[in-house]
């Protein structure tokens, strides 16, 4: 069957399937291969690794933002304030399949991460810490710069032990006791 998408998209689709599963490890020649696309190609769209993997992470940050903000305001809707609806996003976070932990988490694992890929992870953390500001403040928590640091160890912590756990229980686990942790800072 032949490929039917541009060839920059067909490379964008692949790397994010192989990075997210297997890493950024994945080499630029089965990337090629799995995308069906001539070398040339790639590297007219891509000119390095690094510039693929910058384009990953910004891809993977617009998909993974708009899925957690749209998904919380959702539960808020329906059960309450946002700070407190983080726990049952990332618990069906976890419980999906193919989950493989946070793209950016994992990136920053990697010892030979590009300073363009690097500033992509920053950013990330730069909007997520925006929009937990925006749901500490939501609830009237003060000092709302201070407690918003808590909810990102809490948030980062649930995601390192829910993908490093040997099965979903232990993964919903983590989100509960990030459920517990959230619930506490916002009395």
């Amino acid at each position: 069957m032949a490929p039917t998408s541009a060839p920059p998209l067909r490379i964008l689709d692949t790397a994010n399937r192989l990075f997210y599963e297997e890493g950024l490890r994945v080499g630029i020649d089965r990337v090629i291969a799995e995308s069906h696309v001539a070398k040339a190609s790639f590297y007219r769209h891509y000119p390095s690794k690094d510039d693929l993997v910058a384009a990953y992470l910004r891809r993977r940050h617009e998909e993974w933002m708009r899925w957690f903000v749209r998904r919380v305001d959702a539960l808020a809707n329906e059960r309450g304030p946002r700070l407190e609806r983080i726990a049952d996003v990332l618990r069906e976070w976890f419980g999906s399949d193919g989950f493989h932990g946070s793209a950016f988490i994992n990136a920053l694992a990697d010892a030979s991460l590009a300073p363009v890929a690097r500033d992509v992870v920053r950013r990330h953390d730069d909007e997520l810490r925006e929009t937990l500001l925006a749901f500490v403040e939501h609830v009237g928590l003060e000092p709302a710069e201070e407690l918003v640091e808590d909810v990102l160890v809490v948030v980062d912590g649930a995601v390192v032990r829910a993908q490093h756990a040997a099965d979903r229980d232990a993964a919903m686990a983590a989100a509960d006791t990030a459920g517990r942790l959230l619930a506490r800072l916002a009395r």
